[in-house]
């Protein structure tokens, strides 16, 4: 029996917006006002098309523009099939996705961009992939309409980051992913307060697989992710899921002390051999200086194991739901909401 045998005749098995559906499909949004529309007019056709049970949930991510509002209107037009989830703040993509996790009722849950880049059609390849029995199932952008530095920059984070972490994705920045119920309800007690969210259920999966997938350029706006963000998700991961970093630490320290003393002996004997000198001052103040840059970043990168340390033990919740869209026995239940999307 598989993963999505296990809940076979689950109550709501059979239409769309049922209690339990086999497929949730979660989607974070933070000021995507331009293209939502957009991506509601593919989403919904495409999952209509697949013959199966669904939910959308949508997450809000603290949008200050008019997302919160256009998504409450979706879950007016579609209350079946729609539950909005609105946060009270900008907790970042990935706690948006925990969010979503701790609300998604289907057997298969799908993460998917609000951006069009991944377009919603390939949904159906994913959920085709999780009924052969795989636990989890990545996805590998083909063609990626991103420029040329971002692709290589992503090329060879993904080639360090598998070095250090041992986690084997292809793709680890492609969000259109598709999760076991096993893993979603195994990550949704973890309560890790940093966390990247496809290397975590890779840690939990037991039979993993990826595809190919289609990628087209963003349908509106900009990336979310600026150059900083980038960087500090892709520390966040590694320093989340390995200690590579500090044990790499450890053997420069050991290789410098040795090469340091050896510098040691070496003067020493010059000093009896030749006598007092002035000549090599600036090359000790070379060393000097490098051997300070090393002991700086030595300091932040334990630092940063230090600071996730204190983060968790802090044990502040993750995210704040401000209110929850969804439809109880046939009936929208709605909070009273201005046009911003704030609870009133």
């Amino acid at each position: 029996m598989n993963h999505l045998e296990a809940r076979a005749g689950h109550p709501g098995a059979g239409h769309p917006g049922a209690a339990n559906p086999e497929v949730s499909v979660i989607i974070p949004v933070y000021n995507e006002e331009e293209g939502l529309a957009a991506l509601f007019a593919r989403l919904y056709p495409a999952l209509d098309a697949l013959g199966t049970s669904y939910e959308v949930i949508l997450i809000n991510d603290g949008s200050r523009d008019r997302s919160a509002a256009m998504l409450a209107d979706q879950f007016h037009v579609r209350p079946d099939t729609t539950r909005v989830v609105l946060l009270n703040g900008n907790y970042g993509q990935h706690m948006a996705i925990l969010a979503g996790f701790a609300q998604s009722r289907g057997d298969i849950v799908i993460t998917l961009d609000a951006d069009l880049q991944n377009p919603p059609e390939e949904i159906g390849k994913l959920i085709e992939k999780m009924r052969d029995g795989y636990d989890y199932v990545g996805s590998i952008r083909k063609q990626r309409q991103d420029s040329l530095w971002r692709r290589k920059a992503s090329q060879m984070m993904n080639r360090l980051r598998e070095r250090i972490t041992r986690i084997k994705m292809t793709d680890q920045g492609c969000m259109l992913r598709a999760y076991s119920r096993r893993i979603i309800d195994t990550i949704n007690v973890c309560g890790e307060v940093n966390t990247f969210i496809p290397a975590l259920a890779y840690t939990f999966a037991q039979n993993p697989t990826e595809i190919e997938v289609a990628h087209e350029e963003r349908f509106a706006g900009e990336s979310k992710y600026s150059l900083y963000s980038l960087i500090r998700l892709n520390f966040d991961l590694v320093t989340g899921f390995s200690v590579v970093p500090l044990q790499w630490l450890s053997f420069i320290g050991v290789i410098l002390s040795l090469g340091s003393a050896a510098l040691f002996v070496l003067l020493l004997v010059r000093r009896f051999i030749v006598g007092a000198e002035v000549q090599g001052v600036f090359t000790l103040f070379a060393i000097t200086f490098f051997l300070l840059g090393v002991i700086i970043f030595a300091l932040g990168l334990l630092g940063e194991y230090v600071g996730r340390i204190y983060q968790q033990v802090r044990a502040r919740p993750r995210y704040l739901i401000q209110a929850v869209l969804e439809q109880h026995d046939g009936m929208p239940a709605v909070p009273g909401m201005n046009r911003s999307g704030a609870a009133q």
